[in-house]
């Protein structure tokens, strides 16, 4: 039997955890051992310990309670405290998802130890440097030896960057690398028909019978930059006199809630807060985050994983950043890039909500299965 420690930390990680376990659970009990490994990285009750109960997810079994601070302390905190498990427990592997700090402890504290290292969402790029998680991403696809990507355009990055094809050999100086679709598309199709069944959000802001918009703002370079957090709340605010019969729901990360209050104009902040058509509420559990994708006519983020799972419920996104790692839906039409420039927000959405029912899904990511080929990859080669 293999031994595999997980490490988890942020939201996404969790959430994207739940569909290796249930492979496990149901597949692959009797081949492979998994160990949880929860960083704390988030601890909030709403963005972390939730999911594990609407998911199923089994408990950490360790959990190092890192919690905020800057990266270097967060990040050396991290590899000291995984170091000793990995050390204890003797693992065959290390298993690590994306690009936050967690993964890139774990990657280094398996590295040093010589635990091979399997990383989920490798070869994902948005070529700028200046973003932590590409940096983090970056350092641990090349410390990896088995490198599973969710895309085609992952798979040819890792390619271009050196990566052999050749599958006869597996360490970390001679990695496999795969195209294996994407293992949030196994979550949004197990859970999607739950969702709409359990969801407690849309009956609690009263939205059954009203069109609404979805959004999320979280990363540091909007919420941390006053002059961006204004350009986007003021653009959200156009976009409901744009949609008179429009309401607008942002679930607020803990951070954006703490830096409205400092980065927003005190003038655009009194509209947001007394606009009744925009819904500000607490972070949403999974389920209820699918619910109100599957019901939504637009997504605005700029959230990685929300652009994603807009497009697996068929509806067109407008993306808050300068660049992003999944191409496909840019290219295909379905998401348009506007950063934080409150024109392009605004004509993003006229533009998508003018075309959204000639736009199509092909299928990019896969067929729902990934985490299972995952499992057998890592028996068959660690």
């Amino acid at each position: 039997m293999k031994k595999i420690i997980t490490v988890i930390g942020a939201r996404p990680q969790i959430i994207k955890s739940s569909a290796f376990s249930r492979a496990v659970r149901t597949e692959y009990s009797e081949e492979i051992n998994e160990v949880i490994v929860h960083t704390g990285q988030h601890y909030d009750e709403n963005m972390s310990a939730v999911f594990f109960d609407e998911m199923q997810i089994p408990k950490p079994d360790y959990n190092l309670g890192v919690g905020s601070g800057s990266h270097g302390v967060q990040t050396a905190s991290m590899i000291e405290k995984l170091e000793k498990i990995l050390l204890d427990e003797k693992p065959d592997g290390i298993l690590v998802y994306g690009d936050t700090n967690s993964t890139l402890a774990g990657a280094i504290a398996a590295s040093k130890i010589h635990v091979p290292i399997i990383h989920v969402e490798a070869g994902l790029r948005s070529f700028n440097k200046a973003m932590p998680e590409e940096v983090n991403r970056i350092v641990c696809d090349h410390l990896s030896t088995l490198l599973f990507s969710p895309t085609s355009t992952g798979y040819e990055n890792l390619k271009n960057e050196g990566f052999s094809e050749d599958q006869n050999s597996c360490s970390a100086d001679n990695p496999n690398i795969y195209h294996c679709g994407d293992i949030m598309f196994d979550n949004t199709s197990y859970f999607s028909d739950v969702a709409l069944s359990s969801n407690t959000v849309i009956d609690d802001e009263k939205l059954n019978d009203v069109p609404f918009f979805l959004s999320t703002i979280h990363r540091g370079a909007n919420t941390d930059n006053s002059e961006n957090l204004t350009s986007i709340f003021s653009a959200l605010l156009e976009i409901l006199e744009n949609y008179k019969e429009h309401h607008l729901v942002l679930p607020l990360h803990p951070r954006t809630k703490k830096c409205m209050e400092e980065n927003v104009s005190s003038s655009i902040l009194d509209q947001v807060e007394h606009n009744s058509r925009l819904h500000l509420i607490n972070p949403v559990s999974y389920l209820n985050i699918l619910a109100l994708e599957n019901k939504c006519d637009l997504v605005i983020t700029d959230s990685g994983g929300l652009q994603k799972e807009a497009y697996f419920n068929k509806k067109p996104c407008v993306i808050l950043r300068p660049e992003t790692e999944w191409v496909e839906i840019v290219k295909n039409g379905n998401a348009v890039i506007a950063n934080a420039d409150k024109n392009a927000i605004v004509s993003g959405v006229k533009d998508l909500m003018g075309k959204k029912d000639a736009l199509t899904y092909p299928s990019l990511y896969g067929d729902g299965k990934a985490a299972s080929f995952i499992a057998s990859e890592i028996i068959r080669n660690l």
